[in-house]
Order: C-alpha cells, then sequence, then structure tokens
C-alpha cells in the first residue's frame, strides 16, 4: 500500500500505553481507497500533557485515545461532546482549529453489538474491569436495559464507583453466583505479558450463556477460545475496534464508506 504525502497531508494518530497495528492499518486503507489526502500514525507516550498539545500545536487533524489515557486526557482538552462528558472517558480526539473536543465511539458500537447478537437484557452480567473502556462498556449495557450485574474489580474505589454509576454491585473477584454474560474489559488476553491469561475461569465461562471479550488483538484470545470450545456464543473485540474506528474515521474526515469497503479495510486491519 502506498500512500503519497504532501505538506497538504493530514495526520490523525493514536495514543495508546501499547500500540497496536489495527487502526494505522484501517484507516490508511481508507485513506487510500477514497482518495482522501490523510495519514494515521501509532504513537505511545510517557508525556501526556505535551502529546496533546503537540495535537493542538501541530494542527493535527484527530486523535485516537486508548488505555491508560481515555480519563487522564480530558482535563487537556477544550470540549467534552454528549457521547464522552456522560461516560467522562474520551477515545476520539478531533481538533478544529485548534480547539481540541473529546469523542467516545465505543460506547455506540457495544450498545450497536448488544443489540446484533441479541443478548438478552434480563441476562445477569458480570464485568472485569474498571477503566476507561469499562465506563462505556458498563453504560452501554446499562442503556440497553442490562440491570442485574456486578463490576469485578481489583481497584475497589474505581469499581465501586463504576458499579454506583450503574446501579449494580461490586466485588474484588467474581462471585459463586453465575453469571449469564461474561464481559473483559482488561488487556487480560491481549498480546505481551498477558497474551496467556484467562479473564474468567473455566467454571465460570461453562457457566455462561455468553462471552464478551473487548480485546482486539488477537481476536482469538484465550477467553474467546475457550468459549467457542464450550459452545458459547462469542462477542469479539474485533467486531467492537472495527465499529468504533468507522466511526473515529467519519469524525476526521466527514466521509461514511460502504459497507463492503468497511470490510475489506477491517479484513486487511486484522491480517498482520
Amino acid at each position: 500500500m502506498t500512500l503519497s504525502i504532501s505538506k497538504d497531508t493530514r495526520l490523525c494518530m493514536s495514543l495508546s500505553g501499547r500500540p497496536g497495528n489495527f487502526g494505522t492499518r484501517f484507516q490508511n486503507y481508507l485513506y487510500q481507497e477514497l482518495q482522501l489526502d490523510y495519514l494515521y500514525k501509532a504513537f505511545t507516550t510517557t508525556d501526556l500533557p505535551a502529546a496533546i498539545g503537540g495535537i493542538r500545536a501541530l494542527g493535527v487533524r484527530g486523535c485516537a485515545v486508548s488505555m491508560p489515557f481515555k480519563e487522564a486526557c480530558i482535563e487537556h482538552l477544550d470540549a467534552l461532546h454528549e457521547s464522552a462528558a456522560t461516560l467522562q472517558s474520551v477515545n476520539t480526539i478531533v481538533a478544529d482549529d485548534g480547539h481540541l473536543t473529546g469523542y467516545n465511539t465505543d460506547y455506540s458500537a457495544v450498545v450497536r453489538l448488544l443489540k446484533q447478537h441479541g443478548v438478552p437484557e434480563d441476562s445477569r452480567y458480570a464485568l472485569r474491569g474498571s477503566g476507561g473502556m469499562a465506563k462505556a462498556v458498563a453504560c452501554a449495557l446499562r442503556d440497553s436495559g442490562f440491570s442485574d450485574g456486578c463490576i469485578v474489580a481489583r481497584n475497589e474505589p474505581a469499581g465501586r464507583a463504576l458499579a454506583a454509576q450503574c446501579g449494580v454491585g461490586w466485588c474484588e473477584t467474581l462471585d459463586d453466583q453465575p453469571a449469564q454474560l461474561l464481559v473483559n474489559v482488561t488487556p487480560l488476553g491481549m498480546r505481551g505479558a498477558d497474551a496467556e491469561q484467562l479473564a474468567f475461569d473455566e467454571r465460570a465461562v461453562a457457566a455462561a450463556h455468553w462471552v464478551f471479550d473487548v480485546v482486539a488483538v488477537p481476536v482469538e484470545t484465550p477467553l474467546i477460545r475457550l468459549a467457542r470450545a464450550l459452545g458459547k456464543p462469542v462477542i469479539t473485540g474485533a467486531e467492537v475496534i472495527v465499529l468504533q474506528a468507522v466511526e473515529q474515521f467519519v469524525l476526521y474526515t466527514g466521509v461514511r464508506s460502504d459497507a463492503e469497503l468497511i470490510e475489506r479495510a477491517a479484513r486487511f486491519a486484522l491480517t498482520e
């Protein structure tokens, strides 16, 4: 894939503690296919204020935000769209003449997937995690009608705060009461040090009716592989990352692509 870069090329980027290739491959594929003069590059940082200052100062058009920056970036922005203000979590920054607005496209992606997969609203869920992405998923569950659940989090203050926000309970470890829907919103199963870690043990997965792992790379995490082996319906992080990335693309460019091109871009981005 060859991109033509000039002084007029608009830069988009991502900030993540553990950068991956999905966003770079997905966005640049669409830019090329649609002949848009944009370039996308993934970054990490140990100086978040300076990194966001660079977005403002250098005219970067947009920035995807991943763990662990989704909440920490808020104080450095000028405004929050309703999607981010409600959650107090940002996964997308859009710059307009140096004015930075935070959005959250994770939430809408999760709402859509729960509906598409037909997960019953009366399912009791256990959600593991308490960070910015966990907020998006937990609030999506709440607003989709899921009212019986538990936030499983080692960080007790954050876990209890999220549980209170969604009107459910908190526990440090999954209790003995089975959950019909298991949701992992931690790095467990992600490539790297946590690659072989299960977010929930086999007993919990065997008792569940649905398994949802937000980790996108690899698509087949240990949790998803176990769930498939036990015959459980799954929702993968790859599904989430594609839907939220499409909305980011629209925010950056103002262009909404057709489904066939998006499918090709996703297939390219997920095949490294």
